[in-house]
């Protein structure tokens, strides 16, 4: 009887986990380009955008990684038996994926937040491609589970992962054309 709650309960928490996710490179490329501006508009905007990213990660993205995690914990002591599931270890491989690129988005908040800049704004772009494709696979895997044809599937995001990168690529030639950047 409880198990629909704590599955709904991990869903909302996975998809607000993923709305930080995808929102803090967002901000990260926002503050790199921020450093073209002139001073007075560069230390407005640093301000402004890592004041965005601190609440964004401490108010959303930490305390939704740790619910989403607790209530999968809980799904699995309910459903043991997932974890003999061939399906579930390659989400949980993925989930652990997750996890590094949650701390790689810490970290570069830490560092953009003393006002160290290590990366530029098209590898930001890039890196914000992960998450993408975890939520690919860890959806696909579990709607699919066993049914899953694990060739079309690697194939699937390795065209995935293709036609995300050939999207930057695009939109770096658009905003160069258009005068975007400015």
């Amino acid at each position: 009887m409880l198990y629909p709650y704590i599955k709904a309960l991990h869903l909302i928490f996975v998809v607000t986990w993923f709305a930080a996710l995808f929102y803090m490179p967002r901000l990260f490329i926002y503050r790199i380009e921020a450093e073209d501006k002139p001073q007075t508009e560069r230390d407005i905007l640093a301000k402004q955008l890592n004041l965005m990213a601190k609440r964004l990660w401490v108010i959303i993205g930490w305390p939704s990684a740790v619910l989403a995690t607790l209530f999968a914990v809980w799904l699995v002591i309910i459903q043991p038996m997932w974890l003999s599931e061939p399906w579930m270890l390659i989400k949980l491989a993925f989930v652990l994926l997750l996890f590094i690129y949650h701390w790689k988005i810490h970290l570069i908040q830490k560092q953009q937040e003393a006002g160290i800049i290590k990366h530029s704004s098209n590898w930001m772009r890039m890196f914000n491609e992960v998450a993408t494709l975890v939520l690919f696979a860890v959806v696909f895997l579990v709607i699919l589970k066993s049914i899953f044809n694990w060739i079309f599937g690697l194939v699937g995001m390795f065209v995935l992962g293709v036609l995300l990168m050939l999207g930057i690529r695009i939109y770096k030639r658009l905003r160069k054309e258009k005068g975007w950047e400015k």
